[in-house]
């Protein structure tokens, strides 16, 4: 029995002084105690009732360890809930949820296998039945009923070890293929699996106790497969609607035919052609991919130049690879014979008296109204006119925007503009929608794990940034990682909502990096001091990074997008020129 009363702490710490009990201090709710080995979940039940604003808890920091509600309390310790609004929470609820949907179609068409594909930016999961049609709206009812009845009967997931024999012996009879792929290359000799009513599967990640907590959720068909809708972080208490992503899901079907061409669907056969030494082979193949479609964009954007485009409005994510890619882009627009002009959008901020403020009174950088969007709009028009222009130069010291030089285009020029705000179409307001070709880049992750556990993509591109700032900035994983939740933020609010405005997009995804990068980054990530509030996120990391065999760096072409965070890139010191009336393309700084 737990015993829990903040209005009586004297007499908590007076029984939870004997041996066989515990203290679990909740901070801002009170001090509870029970016998040692009580599961944390039953302090949860007491500290948090159902009606508590903190719920669903989903999990927990104790002592700054992220832990499962499973975890038996042996000693006195702190503990902070973790529920969905945090990014941990919201792994173990969309990772259970996956446990629970695969529980619920095995029950009822008994034999069927699912793909976990990629995620949407509206909350949900694309998935796919793998080896026939795709679930008809019948089958999709019955998956959904039978998982609101496992849910209404809470059923525990089980945490276990499974000896790594008996795993593979497992996994080999039932025909998953990905997971034995997968555990070839596994050192250890156990497997963590999780159990859930007569369904035994892997998962990477910590998981819900139970599947009470699994109340949001949805199943509906798209296109060739369908959806599985979980609550988003910001709004955990409802489904956001579906907003159909046409461009999103475009470059996710291109990206898996490149995957089908290269033979590698998951991290098992990534690891198989590291260790046959193909892995140069695989990223030739892989950069020759992107080219092609680089190519294919300057195509593209050289035959609407040909009917009066002057603009290109590059945006994307942090750790994107925007920056190589503008430069790669030049490079391929010059063989069109169009002349690219880089304009450095920072140039263009308000001075520092007039920059916008956030809710903590803070200056603004990320928001559009931190730009001089009358000068800017003004500029461009006068640019693509062929009008001189004196362009401004901001002085970041100063807080103030300078005169800067004096240039003049041609028929013959193209403006790049890279920035956050590219695909806002507040941006360019006075500029005639058929002047402008608008490119979303972001690297989005096709490669997963296995079936059921995919890579996230933010994933990815926190670890290229983690190599990058190490390598090029000075600043340790640390600094990133406490960088990262703002970064997170900026990019909801001004780069996500926008993403579908693009003419096309972009994936700078490459299908070896993570290969490249585990080298890289690992050293980097054990630097982290194990008492930082940080440090839960570097063993997610680590943990992750493990499955993936490394790679050299030596393969990597010196143009790749890859070299700009890992050094050595043969476009570092490139700024895309003008060959006539000795015009110099402008720098623009890297996000």
């Amino acid at each position: 029995m737990v015993v829990a009363s903040k209005n009586h702490v004297n007499q908590v710490v007076s029984v939870a002084a004997q041996r066989d009990d515990a203290r679990v201090t909740f901070t801002d709710v009170g001090i509870f105690s029970g016998p040692i080995g009580t599961p944390l979940m039953e302090y949860v039940k007491v500290a948090f009732p159902p009606d508590h604003p903190e719920q669903p808890v989903i999990a927990a920091l104790v002592d700054s360890d992220l832990r499962e509600l499973t975890f038996p309390i042996e000693r006195d310790v702190t503990v902070r809930p973790v529920n969905l609004l945090s990014s941990d929470g919201h792994r173990i609820y969309r990772r259970s949820l996956v446990f629970l949907m695969t529980t619920a179609a095995a029950e009822v068409l008994p034999g069927v296998k699912i793909e976990v594909m990629h995620s949407l930016t509206s909350g949900g999961f694309y998935c796919e039945a793998l080896k026939r049609p795709n679930f008809s709206e019948d089958e999709l009812a019955l998956i959904r009923t039978r998982m609101r009845e496992i849910v209404a009967e809470d059923a525990p997931i089980v945490r276990k070890h499974m000896p790594l024999e008996e795993a593979r012996a497992m996994f080999k009879a039932r025909g998953d293929d990905d997971k034995v792929r997968l555990l070839e290359f596994r050192e250890k000799e156990y497997l963590t699996v999780y159990s859930l009513r007569d369904n035994l599967d892997y998962f990477f990640g910590y998981m819900a106790a139970s599947t009470g907590v699994l109340r949001l959720f949805d199943l509906f068909t798209t296109g060739q497969g369908f959806i599985l809708q979980y609550p988003r972080p910001e709004a955990p208490s409802s489904l956001s609607p579906y907003k159909e992503s046409k461009q999103l899901e475009s470059i996710f079907l291109q990206t898996e035919k490149w995957l089908d061409v290269m033979g590698i669907e998951d991290v098992g056969q990534l690891n198989e052609a590291i260790k046959g030494g193909r892995i140069r082979e695989e990223i030739l193949v892989a950069e020759a991919l992107q080219t092609r479609h680089l190519s294919e964009i300057a195509a593209a954007i050289a035959e609407r130049h040909a009917q009066g485009t002057r603009l290109v409005l590059i945006a994307g994510p942090s750790s994107a690879g925007k920056t190589t890619f503008s430069k790669r882009l030049a490079v391929q627009l010059m063989a069109y014979g169009i002349q690219p002009y880089a304009l450095g959008m920072d140039n263009y901020f308000v001075d520092r008296e007039f920059t916008p403020r956030d809710s903590n009174g803070e200056y603004d950088f990320e928001a559009l109204e931190a730009l001089d969007l009358k000068r800017l709009n003004r500029d461009l028009l006068n640019l693509m006119q062929r009008q001189p222009v004196q362009l401004p130069c901001f002085d970041f010291r100063l807080g103030k925007s300078l005169p800067g030089d004096v240039i003049t285009l041609t028929d013959d020029h193209i403006i790049i503009a890279e920035g956050i705000h590219g695909m806002n179409p507040d941006l360019i307001k006075e500029v005639p929608h058929e002047r402008a070709f608008r490119v979303y880049v972001s690297a989005l992750t096709a490669l997963n794990i296995d079936r059921h556990n995919r890579i996230p993509t933010t994933d990815v591109r926190l670890i290229r940034r983690i190599v990058r700032d190490a390598r090029h900035r000075g600043y340790n994983a640390t600094d990133t990682l406490d960088r990262w939740e703002s970064v997170r933020r900026g990019e909801k609010r001004n780069i996500f909502p926008y993403q579908e405005h693009a003419d096309i997009m972009f994936n700078s995804s490459l299908i070896y990096e993570l290969a490249v990068l585990r080298p890289l980054v690992e050293p980097l990530l054990l630097q982290v001091d194990r008492t930082s509030p940080r440090y839960v996120e570097v063993k997610r990391l680590l943990a992750f990074l493990g499955w993936v065999r490394p790679a050299s760096m030596d393969y990597v072409p010196g143009d790749s997008l890859l070299r700009e965070f890992i050094g050595q890139s043969v476009l570092e010191d490139y700024v895309p020129g003008l060959r006539q009336n000795g015009i110099k393309p402008l720098h623009s700084q890297s996000s």
